[in-house]
């Protein structure tokens, strides 16, 4: 359904540290008859395109609804990020464990066929599109009437309907096969897989490290302009950083070396005095944690000495 401009009301807010700004629509809808109740949230482009999104989540604003609909590019950035920083993807272990034989599963024979079926109909639609390119050029002079530009075309025909058996067939067949199968469907053995409870442990504390780093991000912000485009590769490197510990009776100093350039390791320098504040108690013991980045040098060792030292050995006359 099209729905005129002017019942679309602006919405703007803040979203996972990133400002966005829809026009939208919201009201609910119902199907089967009035039975099924849920609620439509509907985007207006600024090239006039609208898209409806069907949700049961009553309890989001509709401009949250929009958003994970239209961000949902970041989903797929996580996951690849996660699988490239964190080895989501790596085996934790070799155990196996009984694989339910009840479980459904996509048909592997269906989706051979549907493979097949969508190459069948692009070669279809080829040889349409050559077909009505020919007809398209048929002079009229020559070939008065349909019949004789078959007869002209006759190798072509022919494979047209060649091509318009083969679809009618697959689609046929692919009639009588199953969506889903049972996984014993598929093997008589004993069916096995992969144990999945310290995978699924694994994979929370990875998750749970992503959104510590996420929430490090979020307090660099304010004291890194380029947060979005190197926040995390600043992490990575302070995370990689060498440095010294020293313990007290009450504390537990973490001084980390300074990073590749001035502008890092102030940034660093700054998440380090945020951190502070926290009070956090190292695990095990009564011990604060006081994080601190050393300053970065202000010269380099092919001149050793503060710049006063430096003016004032250049300025004393030779003995």
């Amino acid at each position: 359904m099209h729905y005129h401009r002017r019942r679309f009301i602006r919405r703007h807010a803040e979203l996972d540290g990133c400002w966005v700004d829809y026009l939208l629509h919201d009201q609910p809808v119902r199907f089967l008859k009035g039975k099924l109740r849920l609620r439509q949230v509907t985007r207006l482009c600024d090239d006039g395109h609208q898209t409806q999104v069907i949700t049961s989540r009553c309890d989001l604003r509709d401009i949250e609804v929009a958003y994970r609909m239209f961000e949902r590019w970041r989903q797929e950035n996580f996951f690849k990020y996660m699988r490239e920083e964190f080895l989501l993807d790596a085996l934790v272990d070799y155990r196996i464990e009984p694989e339910d034989p009840t479980r459904s599963i996509p048909n592997p024979e269906r989706r051979a066929l549907d493979k097949e079926l969508r190459t069948a109909r692009a070669d279809l639609a080829e040889l349409e599109r050559e077909y009505g390119a020919a007809a398209a050029a048929n002079a009229e002079q020559r070939r008065p009437t349909m019949r004789g530009f078959k007869i002209a075309h006759g190798r072509l025909g022919k494979q047209l309907r060649i091509a318009r058996a083969r679809v009618a067939r697959l689609f046929e067949q692919r009639r009588d096969v199953a969506k889903r199968v049972e996984v014993r469907d598929l093997n008589e053995r004993a069916l096995v897989k992969l144990a999945t409870e310290r995978k699924h442990l694994t994979d929370i504390i990875k998750m749970l490290a992503y959104q510590a780093e996420s929430d490090l991000v979020a307090l660099l912000r304010p004291h890194y302009a380029r947060v979005d485009q190197e926040g995390r590769t600043l992490l990575h490197e302070l995370f990689a950083a060498a440095g010294d510990i020293r313990v007290s009776d009450s504390e537990l100093h973490i001084t980390l070396a300074p990073l590749s350039s001035p502008h890092r390791t102030h940034a660093a320098q700054a998440l380090c005095k945020m951190l502070d504040q926290t009070a956090t108690i190292f695990p095990g013991s009564r011990l604060r944690i006081r994080f601190s980045v050393r300053p970065p040098p202000r010269i380099g060792l092919a001149f050793p000495g503060s710049p006063s030292e430096r003016s004032a050995a250049t300025a004393a006359p030779a003995p």
